[in-house]
């Protein structure tokens, strides 16, 4: 990356989104890479998400609290999802299963990521990862349809072999591909 992409990040906030799929290591990564281009990032994780990789690693990494429920939010009278919301210049969902791509263009909230989704105004970036079955699925394509209608960004994942066996389409893309798409997203932003 040049120096300029470098300075798109340096002081954003970022909020990444990590939702239940075997791509959860890479968001390990992706969060040490956009710390080292000067982002505070706020992790979210879901309860499923939290089955494939702990909390403290993106604690760690990220030298900032996880945001892993409603019920275990901050302590001041301002609940912290909303707080977590105004502040962020980014919502970063990498990955993104079918299930929080179905939540976000239907506007459910079963969890507090999904909540932060609906009380954002900043730009969103989904990278979904999924079994290909799932991406191609008329059901997943439509949602992503309906987000992309509401300006939401899509990484689209690539082909490779997946956690279940099969080969195709619905691998999470690439760190650098997505860290291309965030400072893409945060230089427009200006």
């Amino acid at each position: 990356m040049s120096d300029h992409e470098n300075d798109v990040l340096a002081g954003k906030v970022i909020c990444l989104g990590v939702t239940g799929s075997i791509a959860c290591y890479k968001s390990a990564d992706l969060t040490s890479e956009l710390r080292k281009l000067g982002a505070e990032v706020y992790v979210v994780m879901t309860d499923s998400a939290q089955k494939f990789v702990s909390a403290l690693t993106f604690s760690t990494l990220s030298r900032n609290p996880v945001s892993v429920s409603l019920w275990e939010e901050g302590q001041s009278w301002l609940p912290g999802h909303i707080e977590l919301a105004d502040q962020s210049d980014l919502l970063l969902v990498a990955p993104a299963t079918a299930n929080a791509i179905s939540n976000f263009a239907h506007g459910n909230c079963p969890d507090l990521l999904s909540n932060l989704y609906l009380a954002t105004a900043a730009p969103v970036i989904l990278a979904p990862a999924m079994n290909g079955k799932m991406f191609e699925h008329e059901a997943t394509q439509a949602n992503i349809d309906i987000l992309k209608g509401r300006g939401v960004e899509i990484v689209d994942p690539v082909e490779g072999e997946l956690a279940c066996g099969y080969v195709g389409l619905g691998k999470m893309a690439s760190v650098s591909e997505i860290l291309n798409q965030v400072t893409s997203t945060l230089a427009d932003s200006k």
